[in-house]
């Protein structure tokens, strides 16, 4: 028996490996990159590039928070962090998102001031370099793209490098007018549209990052449905204290307490139900407790609040 439970806990992601050996790479590309950018910016007097190399500083630490959270993700639960530390990718995406506002808000900052008194600036060098920025942010959008559909963690990674090949595109095609023309007021219009898209893809970021750091129910799972399901099952009179949230930006915990009069239906039963939560659900994580009503545990948390009992009916 204790050898069936082990095998249970025993959680096999082999694409945790791949993501960190993805994330070493990108974080190593634009830390060269920022350096390099950072130094033209000084020579070719474009607080454009300048300004760039800080927005992709601002990157590489979104990239290492994110890093981070994948390692401390796959340590294992111990006596303190019964969950181990999975919630970390939550806090790394909160954080994510509000670097990126900061980071926004600094550029801003700086066109604004722009405006006024657009400097001259040396616009081949400033295309060039540029340029390879979109190489390597394009690179590491690319690397990243594969697993950003299905977690939070990676998709802010990904919108990161991905806001900053536009980025790196807007500098590039301004760089080109300010050489042809005296266009120098580009540069700063340039950063402003920028810093627009960036703040409406990171709100809907800090949006859901902020709801399953306060356990809400994760937007893709369907908590009626899930209700309908445990209600339905054989022998089940009444479901209730249903809860669900995010353990981390992929994985999903649920507890619930099932009432069947009938009497406990067995181990090979409630592995079932985990299995179809798991499979059909995404609910990764499931505890239930079976209730045979003998005593009237069932309304002890519906009496205290009127409402919310008939809240419960509702569904």
């Amino acid at each position: 028996m204790a050898n069936h439970q082990h095998s249970h806990c025993e959680h096999h992601h082999p694409t945790h490996h791949q993501q960190g050996r993805t994330f070493g790479i990108a974080i190593f590309l634009n830390l060269s990159y920022v350096v390099v950018e950072f130094c033209y910016g000084l020579i070719t007097n474009s607080t454009a590039l300048i300004a760039d190399a800080g927005h992709n500083i601002s990157d590489v630490l979104g990239l290492l928070l994110s890093w981070g959270a994948i390692v401390l993700a796959r340590k294992k639960p111990s006596q303190r962090y019964t969950y181990g530390l999975r919630s970390t990718s939550i806090l790394a995406a909160l954080a994510n998102s509000m670097l990126l506002l900061v980071a926004c808000g600094a550029i801003a900052w700086e066109a604004a001031h722009r405006f006024a008194a657009p400097p001259e600036i040396a616009g081949l060098t400033v295309s060039i370099i540029a340029g390879i920025g979109i190489f390597i942010n394009g690179l590491s959008a690319l690397l990243l793209m594969k697993g950003s559909e299905s977690d939070l963690n990676l998709r802010s990674a990904y919108l990161h490098m991905a806001a900053d090949t536009a980025v790196s595109a807007s500098v590039v095609l301004a760089g080109f007018a300010m050489l042809y023309g005296n266009w120098y007021w580009l540069d700063p219009l340039m950063s402003l549209l920028i810093v627009t898209v960036i703040v409406i893809g990171t709100w809907s970021l800090l949006r859901e990052a902020l709801k399953l750091a306060l356990s809400a129910v994760p937007t893709h799972i369907n908590f009626s449905e899930i209700n309908t399901y445990l209600s339905q099952l054989t022998g089940v009179t009444e479901v209730h204290d249903l809860h669900i949230w995010g353990l981390s930006t992929t994985e999903n915990a649920l507890t619930a307490h099932l009432v069947i009069p009938s009497g406990h239906p067995g181990d090979r039963f409630l592995d079932e139900i985990v299995s179809t939560l798991k499979d059909h659900y995404a609910v990764h994580h499931s505890t239930l407790q079976i209730e045979l009503e003998s005593t009237n545990h069932a309304c002890a948390l519906t009496q205290s609040h009127p409402r919310a009992h008939s809240h419960h009916h509702h569904h």
